[in-house]
Order: structure tokens, then C-alpha cells, then sequence
């Protein structure tokens, strides 16, 4: 490394220096080293990712895989855009521009998103690419070869609107398992289960919102019941090793359990990687085998040597993140591939997976307006390691977490600002104010050694914690430290006693200098979490560049970085308060249209009830389906500042609210025909391909924060 440093500095700024630090900076595995692969589920291109996304994948995996270079690992931290399927031609549609084009576009807005928020990848790539191309198209062939696939016909979904099969993300319909009514076409949010699009109650087209038709078409499955055997002892040896999250495991043995079933591998669309068999030549892989090859595919165009990370388990710790919809696909769909392709891969130690972050009450959704999105957190005003402090501090570990505006003020104020913040200022303000920007002389007593035995505790649980993936409790452990170092310093009072006599004078010595090597020490606990904030500190306090690898690569034990005469820089508070103005005003800036969301939810129930009604369902059922309008009705109300009045029966002495749609006037108005075709098209005109103000919302009366009928 040395002699191509070397190199590098003696042909500076010729085409052999950029070619030699190619080579410098390419990441192998390397013996004796503790090799760590960090993979994130790769971000769909055709989507800007909100907080949830961020935190879901490329930001949890960006502090393990900061904390894991801090602690002296060999680890490679690859990423980027999935760019194929039936989602990037409609957009490229929508755009008036090629497939090609929109990938291009897409890929730099994720991209500048992931950079703002300093994720730090050692590559970022894409699937587009030939190596991708050539991976997948590889194990398909050894799967082949090695009789792992199977030929079926299939029934698709067909849009006769679109012309064209839909793709699982492009179907919508009610779950066949839990009745779930926004289940995907793959996939059912709300139980888990994977789902074939056929098998929908109710589907319809999201471009179109037409009900779609069944259609045949012979199709390549991955027979996954052949590789259970051989999957179930691979799982049983990578769970009971790894740290696999709760989660992960849960829904991969209900996988499990359940039974394998062969998958469909191949899908007829235009947009992805090509099936090389001729017999299947006017087909493309279905994204969820063709995707994670994306992991293999962006570390080939990382280095020429890519197998050395991919096809090497013996030496390399294999780390993937996700969101937990994800999990099934890497713990059963990928692995299964691999396994079956017999090519000594190296398969997943440890599975991340996180439940999902929703925005205050309620879910992302860009064409609503509500909550943050990637490209719009900075144009906040709050920098982006507060960003990555909150989103980390709420983290969804175990359960769903929320996005609250009012919550992120408080802690930022309280957590960052008066405990954080106000140890590390106060103990860099001491030494400069009181001996003159030089780390004092330190006698220690009982006291000093209390503290320094609780920060060495607390440090030792940061480690344990960081090494086990637990990023939120980990962060816990940061502000603890923080939080005993202010007690210390307020009972000791360094400021009063340095007008004392000398031994008073030798005290606040001695609690100036511990306080600010405990400060030093969150700088380095702080950097996987808060990398800009970290790095003032350390400039602040004017620490050697060692200090990193002293305190987190060794024993885990609190050492003195900073010795008596060490000389500090400037010192400079590090946080601001974020004002109750500004946090209302982000609020209703990111709140998207809550009462005409209201509106809309209702003029949906009340078309519901409305086709309930002729097809003459029975009385219960469409009484329930009244009963959640009415409720609707009440939450329109109350989002529009008015007091709801219940709809009460008649003929009865004590009143009650309606429960019959005979007894209920919003009913009766949705089976008037002209209202009932209103309902529909605004409710088609607000579906996800059309924003708010767009043209055809104008056209059908949506007007700013009403909509008239």
C-alpha cells in the first residue's frame, strides 16, 4: 500500500495516478481480518425515498458499516438503484423519455439524496449495467444445468386498457389470506404473505384503475421445494450463528413452515435482464430474482475480483439491511438461488430487517404531500446529521415506529442541544477559559474514578450492542455517557473552584480534564451516527488522528487521549434549538391535504356502499360498510373544525346512531347515480400517477383544501 501511495504522489495528476488509485482504494478481503460484506436493499429508481425508506436500509447500514471501519474491520459497503421492470416504462411513459433515460435521471436524484445525508458507500451502483447481465444470466444457467428449474403455464393479470401484462406492483385487490383490501400483487402488506396476482379478490389496475383479465403464458419457476431440505440446514446453521433481528426470523420460518412452492423466475415485460433461453427469449427475469444479483453485479463493477467477496464464505461475514416486506426474498428466494447454482457463494450470516417508520399519524404518500422525502430534507433548514440523529434515535427495531415533528424538536433540544451538546461545549469552554487551551494536570479521586467506571461501562454496552446491530440502543448508550458527565460537572462546579485556593484550583483541573477526554470519546462513539458533528469535535478538541482506533479498536476500556499540555482548537457550540414556529410551519408544509384525504376516504366508502347495494349484498355487510362511512363522515368533520352530528334512527325512543343505510342521507346520496359517477372519477383522479394540482384535479373540481360534488 505504501509503494502505491507512492506511485500515486510521484505521477500526480496523469491517467496512471487515477488508474493507481483505482487499485489503492479497491477494498479485498485480506487474511487474518475480520471481513465484512454490508449490503442494503437496493432503492427502486423509480421512486424518491421517504424518511422510512433512508432509515429502513442505506442509513442503518451506513452506521454498522462506519462503526465496523472504526473498529479496525475490513469492510466493503456496496449499494445502489434497482432499475428494471414495468414501473421504469411507465414513468419513462409519463416523462416522454426512454427507459434508459429515466434510470439515468433516477439513479443521480438517489444518488445526491444519499450523499446529503452522508451515507458513505464505497460504491454505489446500479442494475443496468453488463455485468449484471452476465451474473444473472450465469446462475440461471447453472440452475438449469443442475435441474432447479421448472416450466409452467401461468395465469397473468392483463390490463386490456394498457394493453400489456401487469406487473405484481401495478395490481392492487383484497388479500386472500387476511382480507387485507390494499394488498399488492406480490405481496400483502398487512399479513406478510407472498401472494401470485391471481389470486387477488378484486384486483384492479393501478395505472388505470381497470379491472384487469386472466390470461395464460408459459413461464420459468425456481423449484424452491427441491432446495428446502438443503435451504432449512443452511438457515438452521446462519440463524443460530448470526444476528438475525426477531423479525427476521419469525417470517422466515412462517415461510418455511408454510411450504415452498416453485416461483416464477421470469416475467413478460421489455425492461430487464434478457432470459438467455430460447425458448423463453421474448421474457425478462422477474425482478426478485434478478434484483439481489444486483449485490453481486455493483461489487463486479467495484473490482474486477468481486468473487472474492462473493464467492468465499470461509473468510467474508456477509451483513444484509432491509425493511421487513423484503426479508422472505433474501432469507429464502436469493438464497435458494444461490444454493442451487453450486458455485461456493457466499450467502447471508446476519439479516437486518427493520419494521416500518410512519409519518405522525398516518403513511407516507408523495402525491398526497405527506411527510419528508429524501429531496426535500434539506431544504429544511436542520442539518442533516439532526436528521440522521432522529431518524436513528426512533429507529424501528422491534415495532412500527412515527415520524413526529413535535417529537424531533424535543429531542433535539433536550437530547442534543441541553445534554450532548452542552457537556462537550462546556468541557472544551473550561479549558480554554480557564487554562488557557490546555488539557490541565488530573489527580484522581473516587469520584473521577466513579464516572470513569460508568462511561467504561456504558462503553463496553455501546460496543456490545454495536456489534450485535442494535444502532438504536446503541445510541441510547452516547447520551447516558452525556448525560452522567453533566452531573459530574455540576456537583464537582470546575468554575467556582478555580477561584478557590490551590487545591481547589488542582479539583477543577482535574474535572476540566476528565470531562473533556469523556468528550473526546463520544466524538468517536458519535461518528457512525453523526459524522459532521463527530468530526468538529475532534476539531475542536484538536484530537490525534489516532484517537479512533485507541478507543473503540482495542479492550473496549476508557483510555486518556488527551494528556496533561494537550493543546485544543476553537470551541463552538455544536446544535440549535429548533423553535415551536418553525417545527408548526414544517409540519403543515409536509401534511400534505388532510381534508380533502378525508373527503376522498369517504366519497370511497360511499361508492363501496353504493356497488354493495346493487349487488344486493346482505344487510350485514353493507350495514358494516355504512358504519366505517359514518365514521368517515365524523373524521371530515372534525378535519374541517366542525362538530360532528351523529345520524340517529327513527322510530326509536332512545336514539342511537344509524347503523342501516336505509336510515343513513349519505347513503341514500351515494346511490344516486350522478353522485355516484362524481365519487368515481374523483376518486380515479387522485389515484397515484396524478399530484395534487395537476390538471385533471382541476378540471374535476379539487380546489386547494375542498373539493366540491
Amino acid at each position: 500500500q505504501q509503494e502505491l501511495a507512492n506511485l500515486v504522489t510521484k505521477n500526480e495528476g496523469t491517467a496512471v495516478s487515477v488508474f493507481l488509485m483505482g487499485c489503492f482504494l479497491t477494498s479485498l478481503p485480506q487474511e487474518g481480518k475480520r471481513n465484512v460484506l454490508v449490503t442494503s436493499a437496493l432503492p427502486y429508481v423509480n421512486n424518491v425515498p421517504h424518511l422510512g425508506n433512508i432509515i429502513g436500509c442505506v442509513l442503518s447500514a451506513d452506521v454498522f458499516a462506519r462503526y465496523g471501519r472504526l473498529r479496525g474491520w475490513n469492510v466493503l459497503y456496496v449499494c445502489g438503484t434497482d432499475e428494471y421492470g414495468t414501473a421504469t416504462e411507465n414513468k419513462a411513459r409519463e416523462e416522454g423519455l426512454t427507459a434508459q433515460q429515466i434510470c439515468d435521471k433516477y439513479h443521480a436524484v438517489h444518488a445526491s439524496i444519499y450523499q446529503w445525508f452522508q451515507v458513505d458507500f464505497d460504491f454505489f451502483g446500479r442494475t443496468t449495467t453488463k455485468k449484471q447481465t452476465e451474473i444473472a444470466q450465469n446462475i440461471f444457467w447453472r440452475l438449469h444445468e443442475r435441474g432447479f428449474l421448472l416450466e409452467d403455464i401461468v395465469e397473468q393479470l392483463r390490463c386490456e386498457a394498457c394493453q400489456r401484462f401487469l406487473a405484481d406492483r401495478f395490481v392492487e385487490g383484497t388479500c386472500p389470506f387476511c382480507s387485507y383490501p390494499e394488498a399488492r400483487g406480490d405481496q400483502c402488506d398487512k399479513c406478510g404473505k407472498l401472494i401470485n396476482a391471481v389470486e387477488l379478490r378484486e384486483p384492479t389496475c393501478k395505472v388505470c384503475s381497470q379491472t384487469p383479465v386472466v390470461q395464460s403464458s408459459k413461464h420459468l419457476f425456481l423449484d424452491l421445494p427441491k432446495l428446502e431440505a438443503e435451504l432449512e440446514q443452511w438457515l438452521e446453521r446462519s440463524t443460530g450463528s448470526g444476528d438475525w433481528t426477531a423479525n427476521a426470523k419469525q417470517i422466515t420460518r412462517s415461510w418455511v413452515r408454510d411450504g415452498l412452492k416453485p416461483r416464477c423466475i421470469t416475467r413478460d415485460l421489455k425492461w430487464g435482464t434478457p432470459v438467455p433461453h430460447p425458448d423463453f427469449s421474448d421474457k425478462v427475469f422477474y425482478v426478485w430474482f434478478d434484483a439481489p444479483i444486483g449485490y453481486l453485479s455493483i461489487t463486479a463493477n467495484y473490482t474486477d475480483q468481486w468473487e472474492k467477496w462473493w464467492k468465499n464464505p470461509q473468510q467474508v461475514e456477509l451483513y444484509n439491511f432491509m425493511a421487513k416486506d423484503n426479508v422472505p426474498f433474501h432469507s429464502v428466494v436469493f438464497p435458494c438461488s444461490l444454493l442451487g447454482a453450486q458455485d461456493n457463494y457466499t450467502l447471508v450470516n446476519h439479516l437486518v430487517a427493520t419494521e416500518y417508520l410512519n409519518y405522525e399519524d398516518t403513511k407516507f404518500s408523495k402525491s398526497r404531500g405527506v411527510g419528508v422525502f429524501g429531496d426535500m430534507a434539506k431544504d429544511t433548514g436542520i442539518p442533516s446529521d439532526v436528521w440522521r440523529f432522529y431518524l436513528l434515535y426512533l429507529r424501528p427495531e422491534g415495532q412500527d415506529s412515527a415520524f413526529s415533528w413535535v417529537d424531533m424538536a424535543t429531542k433535539n433540544n433536550s437530547e442534543l442541544l441541553n445534554n450532548l451538546g452542552n457537556f462537550i461545549n462546556r468541557a472544551g469552554m473550561f479549558v480554554s477559559k480557564f487554562f488557557e487551551s490546555c488539557v490541565p494536570a488530573m489527580a484522581l479521586q473516587q469520584e473521577d474514578k466513579r464516572l470513569l467506571a460508568q462511561v467504561g461501562w456504558e462503553l463496553k454496552q455501546y460496543i456490545n450492542l454495536m456489534d450485535r446491530v442494535k444502532i438504536r440502543d446503541a445510541l441510547k448508550c452516547i447520551l447516558n455517557i452525556s448525560r452522567h458527565g453533566n452531573q459530574y460537572i455540576q456537583v464537582n462546579e470546575p468554575w467556582k473552584k478555580i477561584k478557590g485556593d490551590e487545591t481547589d484550583r488542582q479539583r477543577s483541573g482535574t474535572v476540566t480534564g476528565v470531562s473533556v477526554n469523556v468528550a473526546c470519546l463520544l466524538s468517536v462513539m458519535l461518528q457512525p451516527y453523526m459524522p459532521t458533528v463527530s468530526h468538529t469535535i475532534r476539531q475542536q478538541l484538536n484530537a490525534p488522528p489516532s484517537v479512533t482506533g485507541t478507543l473503540l479498536q482495542g479492550t473496549g476500556n476508557f483510555v486518556c487521549s488527551l494528556p496533561a499540555g494537550h493543546h485544543i482548537g476553537t470551541v463552538s457550540p455544536l446544535f440549535q434549538k429548533l423553535e415551536s414556529e418553525q417545527i408548526e410551519s414544517l409540519k403543515k408544509r409536509f401534511g400534505g391535504q388532510q381534508v380533502s384525504s378525508n373527503l376522498l376516504s369517504a366519497l370511497y366508502q360511499a361508492e363501496k356502499v353504493r356497488t354493495l347495494k346493487g349487488q344486493k349484498a346482505e344487510k350485514t355487510v353493507i350495514g358494516a360498510e355504512v358504519t366505517k362511512l359514518l365514521e368517515l363522515k365524523k373524521q371530515l368533520s372534525l378535519a374541517e373544525g366542525k362538530d360532528p352530528e351523529p345520524v340517529l334512527t327513527k322510530g326509536k325512543k332512545n336514539a342511537q346512531p344509524a347503523t342501516t343505510p336505509a336510515s343513513d342521507p349519505a347513503a341514500q346520496t351515494a346511490v344516486n347515480g350522478a353522485d355516484a359517477e362524481r365519487a368515481r372519477e374523483l376518486t380515479l383522479a387522485v389515484a397515484e400517477q396524478v399530484t395534487w394540482g395537476g390538471n385533471k384535479c382541476n378540471e374535476l373540481g379539487i380546489r386547494g383544501e375542498t373539493m366540491e360534488v
